[in-house]
């Protein structure tokens, strides 16, 4: 900036003035900056650097979701974990009849809460959702036709305080206003497609102690929980692509189905 202070100069007569001023106010700027330099470089200036809360980094960031948004059920791309510790359960690939098969409505007498099978079995669910790298998973994935889901909106283990546990759910309204995201699955590895849901939802279940519960979600969480709720419903997301974007998608199913072989429920 001195510099261009000077860049035209009107007379021979006059430069000599006038440079020798634009110095002077160099030498000025350059002593103020090094007084600011010297003012927060004191060690309490410094030690309240270095305490400052840093902002997260989003490497899953939930609206626009690097990979989760972008492939819905999973935090990062998916992961086949094989035998996962603690559990016998897997999550199974389309086309695998239980995906489609009819899940049946979970017994008050089956919910005594903590330590009841139901509450074993959704612990063991979240163990696979979380090897898998998912963000929610329904009974139906891992071979159970009962009308159970679990998810966690972040993701992370370490939050288990936003683990929920759904039994018997049901959707009692939805707004007609929607948006269309890109979601995925994780029994149908490696692909996506946009899917259009309710922006919001409210919805009844119970709890692991047969207790009623009413909730309204929106936006993340909403998506998360009607895409669980169409497994229960035999549903799966490939239902609610567009025309375009199963035939996008279809060489994979083929592979599937092929792999699978015979009795697969398509």
């Amino acid at each position: 900036d001195c510099l261009t202070a000077t860049h035209r100069m009107p007379s021979s007569n006059s430069y000599t003035n006038r440079m020798a001023s634009a110095i002077a106010l160099c030498a000025v700027a350059a002593s103020s900056r090094r007084a600011l330099v010297s003012a927060f470089s004191t060690p309490s200036m410094m030690a309240a650097a270095s305490t400052r809360t840093k902002r997260p980094s989003s490497s899953f960031s939930f609206p626009q979701m690097s990979l989760t948004s972008s492939r819905l059920f999973s935090t990062t791309e998916e992961v086949d974990p094989g035998v996962v510790e603690g559990t016998d359960l897997r999550v199974l690939k389309y086309p695998h009849p239980s995906l489609r098969a009819p899940n049946d409505e979970i017994a008050d007498e089956e919910l005594t809460g903590p330590g009841c099978e139901i509450s074993k079995i959704a612990k063991e669910m979240f163990l696979v959702m979380y090897a898998t790298n998912g963000v929610g998973l329904a009974a139906p994935q891992v071979g159970i036709n009962k009308r159970l889901m679990v998810y966690n909106e972040h993701g992370d283990p370490k939050k288990w305080m936003s683990e929920v546990i759904m039994v018997n759910p049901t959707i009692v309204e939805f707004s007609e206003a929607s948006d269309v995201e890109e979601e995925g699955c994780l029994s149908f590895p490696d692909m996506g497609g946009d899917v259009e849901r309710s922006k919001w939802i409210k919805v009844e279940a119970q709890n692991l102690k047969g207790k009623k519960i009413k909730k309204k979600f929106r936006g993340w969480e909403a998506r998360i929980f009607q895409h669980e709720y169409d497994h229960l419903d035999g549903k799966v997301y490939i239902d609610r692509l567009t025309e375009d974007g199963r035939k996008e998608i279809q060489p994979k199913l083929d592979e599937l189905i092929d792999t699978f072989g015979e009795g697969g429920a398509l």
